[in-house]
C-alpha cells in the first residue's frame, strides 16, 4: 500500500491516506487518484510507513527522511517530512530530519519519559 500526506499552504501535514498500490503506480497517479476521488486539487506529497530517521526499516530505500505524522511538516528544500518539534530543549538533527534530546534515552530495556522541568529521562513502573 502506499501512503500519502496532504499538505496544507503552509506545508502541515493534516491527514494521512492509503491508495492501493495498483492504483498509485507512481506518486503523480496517487495523487491525481486522490484529488479525483475528493474533488480537489490538493498538495499530497508520498510518504513511506517504513521510513525513520532516513533509515529503511525493513532494509528497503528510505522515502522522505521520515513517514508523514498529522501536525508535523513537510520541507520542501530537504524533500523531507519533519515531526514537530515535542519539547523546547530537543534540537533539530539535519541528518534524521527528527529532533533529539540533550541526552539519549537509556538503553537498559526499561521504559522511560521525557521530563521537561529537569530536561532528563524518567524511568516509568519503577
Amino acid at each position: 500500500m502506499a501512503h500519502f500526506a496532504k499538505l496544507n499552504d503552509n506545508n502541515e501535514v493534516i491527514t494521512v491516506e492509503v491508495v492501493s498500490n495498483d492504483v498509485a503506480t507512481t506518486e503523480q497517479a496517487g495523487v491525481d487518484f486522490l484529488n479525483n476521488l475528493h474533488g480537489t486539487d490538493d498538495v499530497w506529497k508520498q510518504t513511506s510507513y517504513n521510513t525513520k530517521g532516513g533509515e529503511h526499516l525493513l532494509g528497503g530505500t528510505p522515502f522522505r527522511k521520515n513517514y508523514a505524522q498529522i501536525g508535523g511538516y513537510y520541507d520542501a528544500e530537504r524533500d523531507a517530512f519533519k515531526p514537530h518539534n515535542p519539547y523546547p530543549s530537543w534540537t533539530f538533527n539535519e541528518d534524521t530530519c527528527r529532533y533529539d534530546p540533550p541526552t539519549p534515552r537509556p538503553e537498559d530495556g526499561l521504559w522511560y519519559s521525557w521530563d521537561e522541568a529537569t530536561t532528563s529521562w524518567v524511568r516509568l513502573y519503577r
